[in-house]
């Protein structure tokens, strides 16, 4: 019988997926989600009947999570912020003490591998309090057990993102867009989907004691991949070269919003490429290779931002010839 595996973060977008092609595969998954009623209903739909068990719990419920990884073989941690919101969900707790907690839990529990996700480029970006969490998150695993993979994907896209979709509504809406840095920020971008694949390969084939960057086909600048989104959804826009005092200004603002634009730690990440350093293997080396492109990946779910809205596929125009 295939090992039962636990993933904290199942509701987000890669969590979703992950679900998915693990129960695809006959592997029984433990979904821990904080809001039952809220992610229950869309978790229930993700996998094959049988497979699925969803277990309401806050992260930091020793008890009940100590319970609930008793039963599993393998630990996969999703869970990651982009931004900090109240005394609770702030970089040390989500990045540092999580990983930690969960780490002891899991050794405690003899649990075979423990999968947790990064993020690239933050070795470099040392004034990033998100980076160095980060990193301090991956510092606290090493320490607290053997078996432990730790994956730093680039940008992760798919159309139940936070990242294309939100520059896609504000490039629909806006007549300017502002670049920070003058777009020059080089990024891996990574489809949801390949990084599942990833995940998916680490798990089955047993790849341990390892960082691995996971990187997408394709290296683009922030100012490249915008102009792909405005192709994609057929709009023209004038992207401006922020200053940086009026950029960090603006973040300023931003990051008082509940779910911020930007944030001032934010702009000090946008100062380093998100790239592979060369320190670590990346995918591509495990022969795990991504091949989804930005441009035709986008594509596929660029249509509610185009005039036509849904309409605007092909499958919808007539040929006026005809």
């Amino acid at each position: 019988m295939k090992s039962k595996i636990i993933i904290f973060g199942a509701s987000g977008q890669i969590g979703k997926s992950l679900i998915r092609k693990l129960t695809k595969s006959n592997y029984r998954v433990i979904a821990i989600t904080r809001n039952l009623h809220q992610k229950g209903y869309v978790l229930k739909t993700q996998s094959n009947a049988g497979y699925l068990e969803i277990i309401e719990t806050s992260i930091f419920n020793e008890k009940k999570i100590n319970e609930a990884i008793k039963d599993a073989d393998i630990c996969i941690n999703l869970i990651g912020i982009l931004f900090e919101k109240g005394k609770a969900n702030t970089f040390k707790n989500i990045h540092e003490n999580f990983p930690s907690f969960l780490a002891k839990i899991c050794k405690k529990n003899n649990v075979k591998h423990f999968v947790h996700i990064s993020a690239l480029g933050i070795d470099r970006a040392k004034d990033s309090k998100y980076a160095l969490s980060k990193l301090n998150g991956e510092k606290n695993i090493k320490k607290n057990i053997e078996n432990y993979t730790i994956l730093r994907p680039s940008i992760v896209y798919s159309r139940d993102d936070s990242f294309t979709t939100n520059f896609m509504s504000l490039l629909n809406l806006l007549p300017f867009f502002p670049l920070y840095y003058n777009g020059k920020t080089m990024f891996s971008p990574i489809h949801c989907s390949d990084l599942v694949k990833i995940i998916f390969e680490v798990v089955n084939r047993e790849i341990k004691n390892v960082t691995i960057d996971c990187v997408g086909p394709q290296n683009l600048s922030l100012k490249e991949m915008i102009q792909l989104l405005l192709k994609s959804i057929k709009k023209k826009r004038l992207l401006i070269n922020l200053p940086i005092f009026f950029a960090k200004f603006s973040a300023y603002i931003f990051e008082k919003l509940p779910k911020p634009l930007i944030t001032l730690d934010q702009i000090k990440l946008l100062k380093y490429d998100n790239l592979t350093s060369g320190n670590f293997k990346t995918n591509f080396d495990f022969e795990i290779p991504s091949k989804l492109k930005f441009e035709d990946e986008v594509k596929k779910y660029c249509h509610m931002w185009m005039k036509e809205g849904q309409y605007s596929k092909d499958e919808y125009k007539t040929n006026n010839n005809s």
